[in-house]
């Protein structure tokens, strides 16, 4: 059953998505009207213009985009929709800026499900609306079965940062902190554990969320301080940090002991094969931070629900090799490098 009702709308509950679905015809219209502009409905959206002008806000403007091709779509703690929402926002937020508007692109299958699809829809909305955004534009496009795995979301992010704010990693020096805001390894784990239906007694959820209302109350409370901040998704914290290191000519000493790590996550990436500080994150970040404002950042952290569980893992060091360095919960040390390969692949 396709789910086209021509006279009608969709059966959404029971239908699956054709070709005619991206065809451009009365199909593809009762697709975006029926399902995308229920879950995104917004005054731009309802125009139903090929864009959207929108005013611009004082200020610099700050622009993102990603692909989003997670599997499995579903996991604990989110979707590829919701996921997809939360990851384009935070880039956003990393550099300080109030995010305000998102596109959406969506490649579908030929046979997914309508109920499928709404869920995702209406996850983005949600997480969308959450932190007062709008999802303004987008494309749908259908391909043939077997071209696509399901679905694959692409999406833009537009924000407005406060003039003088330049927060880049050049901007790092000798003594800075850092700083997590929370454990580490949790989206990462909880894809891989349900990829493998691994039989853990304790369900690992995705940290997934959107960072907004943190990063402001680290801005309030930091300031100018505040050098740098990343999210760790990809390659985790050790290549975030790696990243950083390369572009500030500094290196990087931490403190294992001091890194936030759920025993669950942990027992499970010892199962795997896993080193958590290698593991993608989805609702944490990491700042580099002067040491005159960390105590001040970090309880700013600590008094949000998001950061609860940040900690001071560390210091940035005069290096020319530029290396990250662990201190070990045994009394050693080790040099935390980039991954040769991929450790975890489809995680966002």
């Amino acid at each position: 059953m396709s789910g086209k009702d021509y006279h009608g709308k969709l059966d959404v509950e029971n239908g699956r998505v054709d070709l005619s679905h991206g065809s451009g015809g009365r199909a593809m219209a009762q697709l975006i009207s029926g399902l995308f502009h229920q879950a995104f409905g917004n005054e731009w959206l309802a125009r139903c213009n090929d864009q959207s002008a929108f005013e611009v806000a004082a200020g610099r403007m700050v622009m993102t985009t990603d692909g989003y091709v997670v599997s499995p779509l579903f996991f604990p703690g989110g979707n590829i929709g919701s996921l997809a929402v939360h990851g384009t926002i935070n880039d956003v937020v990393m550099a300080g800026a109030r995010p305000l508007y998102l596109s959406a692109s969506f490649i579908i299958e030929e046979g997914f499900r309508f109920s499928d699809l709404g869920t995702i829809a209406q996850s983005m909305g949600v997480a969308a609306r959450g932190a007062g955004v709008y999802i303004i534009t987008g494309d749908t496009k259908v391909v043939e079965r077997g071209k696509a795995d399901g679905l694959f979301i692409s999406t833009t992010g537009i924000g407005v940062l406060a003039d003088g704010l330049d927060l880049s990693a050049d901007k790092a020096r000798i003594g800075d902190r850092v700083l997590v805001s929370g454990s580490l390894g949790d989206h990462g784990v909880a894809i891989m554990s349900t990829r493998q239906n691994a039989a853990l007694q304790v369900e690992i959820v995705s940290d997934s969320a959107s960072l907004h209302d943190l990063v402001a109350v680290m801005m309030a409370a930091g300031g100018r301080g505040i050098r740098v901040m990343r999210d760790p998704t990809r390659g985790g914290l050790a290549a975030t940090l790696n990243e950083i290191a390369h572009q500030s000519g500094l290196g990087f000493r931490l403190q294992e002991a001091a890194i936030p790590v759920k025993p669950a996550v942990a027992a499970t990436c010892e199962l795997l094969g896993l080193d958590p500080i290698h593991v993608a994150n989805e609702g944490k970040l990491v700042a580099i931070v002067a040491p005159d404002v960390a105590d001040a950042v970090l309880a700013a952290m600590k008094a949000h629900p998001l950061g609860c569980d940040a900690a001071d893992i560390g210091e940035a060091v005069a290096d020319d090799h530029k290396f990250v360095q662990l201190a070990t919960s045994f009394g050693g040390g080790r040099i935390v490098d980039w991954l040769s390969g991929e450790q975890l692949p489809r995680i966002c």
